[in-house]
């Protein structure tokens, strides 16, 4: 599409039936859509001035390899009044002026000569330049070519109504080769215009350029235009570096990632990826971050930062660490805030999960303070890995801690103390059954967190005299004693206005001895058997239809909860003993609504009327027992 020139003849082209023609480009409207669906920020002005003086860097390189490293460098000026970018890049002709300047979307980088070597510049979309209108209503561009020896200066103007023009200048108006862009900002663009701010995002897009950069807010030097001004970039990468011990090199990157992300890390973990000249480090967290929880990441493309928020360079399960890398290869997308997903971005997300997981490995063999500050933090990360990774599961499943009925501990102290290692199957079951399995000597494991019940099914792989089950409810109860015959025969009235009590949830009523004492009550009930009892509740009401027919052929027999009482319990010893039907059945529903609540599951609309009319039953009870 190519900007409207003043001295086009629209209506005789419009006169001519069937003619060809060619879309006319709205500016202001284009400009709009960039700063509202393209770039996150009218920031990204300067990085891509920035970015098209580093491209322009590359291509002179590229024409006089032999010159001096330092030969070659960027200039930024700001006063208040004007912004200004001066490169002593490969500069234009007016050839190409015409050629690029004027058409949204063309690319100087797309230039015939230089298209092999396409992968060395930053840029590949050829619409940069229009980010400058985000902030100015004009762009001043002087050029000078260093392809043609002896080349004059080219000026260009460009208008945000769309219109432009160029002409000639004598070779004293740009005695080098290379381009100055100014621009006259608006007067609401001073937010991102002001001497501070440019020299600020100067730092933040171009600290990890490769080419000298320098900032000259009009107050010294010679107004950005040969002078030397501070510099935005005085030092490489601290990976680039080199230090005299590796323990010196160690504090660097970490003071620099915390510079960088505000946090002092655990550890720093150097990332290199020479196959697509990426370099870095990730920095791991100090605290434990929620499950899922993915933090963006600093990645730079050929020194400048292309974004801060970039997720897609770590897998999901990395989220325990921050990375700022720098990279050669990698795709940005159009508006070169993020990667473009191709197979090199998948390549590289794989390699650096194996550098990942080979620090945790080294952490594991020779580091145990480290690893145990890591797993304190991050143990849920490293589940999270192992479920899917052998060798992660090798090495530190036995070091993972999981909650057990001896408390938070790791597996291999625990299967060390219980021959049998019992796993729930939810968190609600492991609260109703912990503290009368531990009384009972049982050894069971809360297998209701993510990934923790594969897990521990995963420990015989890695210590073979380990036996894992599933905790299965009768393995509980046969750990119950019985009671006397006596005792039995006694509240064999009582049980039986229980069972008639609590026969609208399908509970079943025993009594047991059991520690601890202070437990009045045992409720043995599993998600799987309440799922399998509101499935049949449900065929028996549709019986008869197509549905009921359907619920009927999957029903089972349907398995009942279990309320046991507790006969060591005091409390329990004086509810048996209640004579008056009423407040017997009345006893007995409070122990289930308590027994419930001790589950902490969530409550059936059902079994909270029961809680609360037990509640005001015995108290009703209690007052008039003392009128």
């Amino acid at each position: 599409m190519t900007l409207p020139d003043t001295d086009t003849d629209t209506d005789t082209a419009a006169s001519t039936a069937g003619a060809d023609r060619t879309f006319q480009v709205d500016l202001r409207g284009l400009v709009d859509l960039l700063s509202h669906h393209l770039y996150s920020s009218p920031r990204v002005y300067l990085r891509e001035l920035l970015q098209n003086a580093v491209d322009a860097l590359t291509a002179r390189r590229g024409l006089e390899p032999d010159a001096p490293a330092d030969a070659f460098g960027i200039r930024l000026y700001a006063d208040g009044s004007v912004v200004r970018v001066e490169d002593d890049g490969v500069g234009l002709t007016e050839a190409d002026v015409h050629t690029f300047l004027a058409t949204i979307g063309r690319s100087s980088k797309r230039a015939e000569q230089i298209t092999e070597q396409r992968g060395d510049f930053i840029g590949q979309f050829g619409i940069g330049l229009l980010s400058c209108f985000l902030v100015a209503d004009e762009i001043h561009v002087v050029s000078r070519s260093a392809r043609t020896p002896g080349a004059p200066a080219v000026e260009w103007r460009g208008r945000g109504d769309g219109s432009y023009t160029v002409r000639t200048l004598p070779v004293s108006a740009r005695p080098r080769p290379g381009t100055t862009i100014t621009l006259t900002p608006r007067g609401d663009a001073g937010e991102w215009t002001r001497p501070t701010q440019v020299h600020a995002l100067a730092r933040h897009f171009g600290s990890l350029l490769r080419h000298p950069v320098t900032f000259d807010d009009g107050t010294g030097g010679t107004g950005g235009t040969g002078g030397t001004g501070a510099p935005v970039n005085p030092e490489p990468a601290p990976w680039a570096r080199t230090y005299p011990t590796p323990g010196t090199r160690s504090r660097a990157l970490a003071a620099y990632g915390e510079e960088v992300f505000g946090f002092t890390p655990l550890d720093t973990i150097e990332l290199d990826l020479p196959a697509v000249g990426l370099k870095g480090i990730a920095c791991v967290l100090p605290e434990a971050v929620p499950a899922g929880r993915r933090h963006g990441h600093r990645v730079h493309v050929k020194g400048m930062l292309l974004s801060e928020q970039a997720e897609e360079i770590l897998p999901d399960w990395a989220f325990f660490v921050r990375c700022v890398v720098d990279a050669e290869s990698l795709r940005p997308t159009a508006s070169r805030e993020s990667l473009y997903e191709d197979d090199t971005l998948a390549a590289v997300r794989d390699a650096l999960a194996e550098q990942l997981r080979a620090w945790i490995a080294r952490a594991a063999a020779g580091d145990p303070d480290l690893l145990a500050r890591f797993l304190r933090a991050h143990h849920l990360a490293v589940k999270s890995l192992a479920v899917h990774d052998d060798e992660i599961l090798r090495m530190l499943l036995p070091w993972l801690p999981f909650e057990t009925t001896d408390g938070h501990t790791t597996l291999d102290e625990f299967a060390r103390t219980h021959r049998t290692v019992l796993v729930t199957s939810s968190v609600e079951e492991f609260r109703q059954v912990a503290a009368i399995a531990s009384a009972a000597g049982l050894g069971v494991v809360n297998g209701g967190y993510t990934y923790d019940r594969e897990l521990v099914h995963r420990l015989p792989e890695i210590r073979p005299e380990a036996v894992v089950a599933d905790l299965d409810p009768a393995t509980l109860t046969a750990h119950l004693d019985p009671v006397d015959r006596e005792t039995e025969l006694a509240a064999v009235a009582y049980l039986a206005l229980a069972r008639d009590a609590l026969a609208v949830f399908d509970c079943d009523v025993a009594l047991r001895t059991f520690q601890p004492a202070s437990a009045p009550a045992l409720l043995v009930d599993s998600r799987e058997a309440r799922h399998e009892r509101t499935r049949s509740q449900l065929a028996r009401e549709q019986e008869g239809g197509l549905w009921g027919d359907i619920l009927g052929a999957l029903r089972q027999e349907a398995p009942r909860a279990q309320l046991i009482l507790n006969q060591l319990n005091p409390l329990v010893r004086t509810a048996v003993a209640i004579e008056e039907p009423e407040l017997a059945r009345t006893s007995a529903e409070a122990l289930y609504g308590q027994a419930v609540l001790l589950s902490r599951r969530p409550l059936r609309p059902a079994e909270s009327s029961l809680i609360n009319r037990s509640f005001l039953d015995l108290l009703a009870h209690a007052l008039r027992k003392d009128s």
